[in-house]
């Protein structure tokens, strides 16, 4: 009855006892390698049936369905799709290091196109499988049922390609994985030999010989010590870079990390592009073909080949990681092996299949000699061998009669019975005597190498310099140092730049050399080529690594690094700063190196406000307030304090007012500050100690007035007098600190740039008219100025 088979047990036992079954078989049947060949269950099984099916290396090529239903009838009780994939991944020439099946047609490309249907491929082994079979019909290997108890299937392979070194594997079990690396063959036959020269050899040692992993792709490994670590303990994470180079301004990419997609990476690339996460590409390209891989990435003409190199390591797959975790079964278990002990355990088993060869060509020649030992009797007697024949009724007579008299074994007598005339001739004499000496030979050896592990050895490092010679190749993946984790601004040349902002938004920066030194007065150089309508509207000094902080009129802040800001040369116009700024309306920027003092904004209704310059080391994509601009007011200076000093606030109207810096009292970025002058402020500067206060006009005059003429103040005052403002001079642009070591650059609002010494600038009272420091074409303006 049903009720007799029923077994009544707690639901929790059963689902624990019946998980752990199908854990074991999905770990032990379906995902981990074998460490003796390599191999998975379905591999396996795929290359013993095209074995079996003569689909060797030179024979024609067959239907991948034929296979993948020999495979699925015979020994794979799965899903046709399973054996598919699994024979497509042998064939794929980027997956596989040393491949396993010889494919014909679309089998997958890098780009992640899929293979074509199993109805057009055609497949067969390639070459190097042989090694993984030859004498797997030598009794060396264990065998089972298949799934339905109708034929036997091996339970691993020969496998004298060391193919779990060479080759690697990747799995996902139950509550493991594996991730084994390829290697280059020429260095793990050389660490083979080297383990079985000197049992006792180091990882250290052994990695003389395998520098590390060799992917079929290429690429770049970072970090011998990373590698070290991996093969000391059998588990770790190593840096791999795609291969690329520099074609004049523009980046080629040749290689790609293993694994990564191609087609994929592309699309990543230009999603980043598009979001302004990467800057500086104008174009991308697929230029592989069949000679190789080949991305074409053109870069603008002001970008930097190294910083978007770097960004391109950064944010795609161009730069990844390789998680090595080298587990595998060992007589059916899963178990975390070092490299050590992938190559002990690849000895083990090769010693054991040269050992159950030669037992199994032992026991073939011992045979054979036994039937020539017979052969050499009987054509010795040969006219009595015949006559016994001739006069015995049938077979059995004549056997059982030569056993008698000759002291035949059963099977020697059954051969001599099945004799063909000609093998009485004297040649076919000679050649059984010959043969019978060969085999002697053969016993003798084959006795010799059972008794000497040391013999067994020696074949099997003859077999590994076969190997070599016959299927090594040059080593793919370069190995480096680990690499320095580097800045961005670690590969940007520290020099002097003047950055130019315009009144129409357009910024860019250039070297200041070139800019030469002129004399007052002078007509200077074209700073930029102007855009109809348009002026330069501010210039500052910098080095490539400075923070440049960027004020907006209504008090906002936002930053970039200088070597940002796109280079141009002095005819360019440069770029629109609404493309990398969300405001277009600035009015100041500062220099920053580092971010220790504070900083002193000053609005053009005589506002000021100190805050710690640490407020703005984070300043977020859109920007922060910075200062809190009053109703018909605007922001129109702001300087770096270092703590101490006067600050001096300009008139267009030509007053300046001074007063101590200690006058105002550090306050938060919503603050909005407290009265300075009680003018429409032009310009302010900060001065330290006995200096001059240089004072320049919109149409090219200034001078210096050293600074004991202007008296202190609180603040609030209306200011004294700087300088004449007439229709000469026109209006105020602003003051600067200087001493006769500096020199200084002016711009004009027409392009023309001129940098003269300050030694050069006559000095005067305040209420003087001052020098032409600039000749002016008709119409154009003062409009910038900077001390270099």
């Amino acid at each position: 009855m049903i009720s007799d088979r029923i077994i009544v047990r707690p639901i929790e036992e059963e689902m624990k006892s019946s998980y752990l079954d199908y854990s074991m078989s999905v770990i032990v049947g379906r995902a981990l390698p074998d460490v003796r060949d390599g191999l998975k269950p379905v591999h396996r099984r795929i290359l013993y049936a095209m074995n079996e099916m003569g689909l060797h290396y030179n024979k024609p090529h067959r239907k991948s369905a034929r296979v993948v239903g020999e495979v699925l009838g015979k020994y794979h009780p799965h899903g046709d799709a399973a054996v598919y994939d699994a024979l497509v991944r042998m064939a794929q020439p980027f997956s596989m290091r040393y491949c396993l099946i010889d494919g014909q047609g679309n089998f997958g490309s890098i780009d992640g196109d899929s293979p074509a249907a199993m109805r057009y491929t055609e497949a067969r082994l390639s070459k190097i499988s042989q090694e993984l079979l030859k004498d797997i019909d030598k009794d060396t290997v264990e065998w089972r049922d298949n799934f339905d108890g109708t034929l036997k299937e091996p339970v691993f392979l020969p496998a004298l390609l060391p193919n779990l070194l060479v080759n690697g594997s990747t799995g996902i079990a139950v509550g493991m994985s594996t991730n084994m690396a390829p290697h280059n063959l020429n260095e793990v036959v050389d660490a083979i030999i080297a383990t079985i020269d000197n049992p006792d050899i180091t990882t250290k040692e052994l990695m003389r010989y395998i520098k590390g992993p060799d992917f079929p792709t290429g690429g770049i490994i970072y970090g011998r010590n990373d590698i070290y670590r991996a093969y000391e303990t059998g588990r770790g994470l190593i840096k791999v870079r795609a291969k690329t180079h520099f074609e004049g301004n523009d980046i080629v990419v040749t290689e790609l990390p293993y694994m990564v997609n191609k087609a994929e990476v592309i699309k990543h690339i230009a999603e980043l592009v598009r979001k302004d996460v990467i800057k500086g590409i104008a174009d991308l390209r697929d230029e592989s073909d069949r000679k190789g891989i080949r991305i074409f990435i053109k870069l603008k003409k002001d970008a930097v080949p190294e910083i978007v190199q770097n960004q391109l390591f950064k944010h795609t797959q161009l730069e990844t990681t390789f998680g090595i975790l080298n587990i595998a079964l060992v007589d059916g278990e899963p178990k975390l092996l070092t490299l050590k002990e992938l190559i002990n355990e690849y000895i083990k088993h090769r010693r054991i299949i040269i050992r159950k060869r030669s037992e199994y060509d032992l026991k073939k020649a011992k045979e054979r000699k036994h039937i020539l030992d017979g052969f050499i009797v009987a054509l010795e007697n040969i006219d009595e061998v015949v006559s016994l024949i001739r006069k015995s009724k049938d077979a059995k007579e004549a056997r059982e009669k030569l056993m008698q008299r000759f002291n035949f074994s059963e099977e020697q007598a059954k051969e001599i019975l099945s004799m063909r005339l000609h093998t009485l001739t004297s040649m076919e004499r000679e050649a059984l005597e010959n043969e019978r000496k060969e085999k002697i030979k053969e016993i003798e050896r084959l006795e010799k190498i059972l008794a000497s592990t040391e013999e067994i050895n020696r074949i099997i490092k003859e077999e590994l310099i076969y190997l070599k010679e016959t299927y090594g190749d040059e080593r793919r993946t370069e190995i480096r140092e680990a690499k320095v984790e580097m800045d961005i601004e670690d590969l940007i040349q520290e020099e002097d730049v003047v950055i130019i902002l315009t009144n129409g938004g357009y910024i860019k920066r250039l070297s200041l050399d070139e800019y030469r030194s002129q004399r007052r007065g002078g007509k200077g150089l074209m700073a930029m080529k102007m855009k109809d309508e348009d002026t330069i509207y501010k210039i500052i000094k910098a080095s490539t690594h400075d923070t440049i902080l960027f004020f907006s009129s209504d008090g906002k802040v936002y930053s970039k690094k200088a070597y940002e800001i796109p280079y141009g040369s002095r005819q360019s116009k440069g770029r629109a700063i609404i493309n990398f700024l969300p405001s277009g309306n600035i009015v100041e920027l500062i220099p920053v190196r580092n971010f220790e003092g504070n900083v002193i904004f000053a609005t053009e209704k005589g506002i000021v406000k100190k805050s710690r310059l640490g407020l703005f080391s984070k300043i977020r994509a859109n920007g922060i307030k910075a200062i809190n601009i009053g109703k018909d007011d605007r922001l129109v200076a702001a300087k770096i304090s270092k703590g101490g000093g006067k600050i001096i606030l300009a008139s267009y109207d030509g007053y300046a007012c001074m007063f101590d810096e200690k006058e105002i009292r550090p306050m938060g970025r919503a603050a909005r500050g407290v009265i300075g002058m009680r003018r429409r402020v032009a310009s302010m500067e900060i001065a330290y100690g006995n200096i001059d206060i240089l004072t320049i006009t919109e149409n090219g005059y200034g001078k210096r007035t050293p600074i004991s003429e202007y008296r202190v103040t609180k603040r609030g005052a209306k200011g004294v007098k700087t300088i004449k403002v007439n229709e000469r001079n026109g209006k105020v642009v602003g003051v600067m600190a200087v001493d006769e070591k500096d020199e200084i650059m002016l711009s004009t609002k027409k392009g023309m740039m001129i940098r003269i010494k300050a030694i050069d600038i006559r000095r005067q009272g305040r209420n003087t008219m001052g020098v032409r420091l600039i000749r002016l074409n008709e119409g154009d303006k003062v409009v910038s100025f900077a001390k270099i």
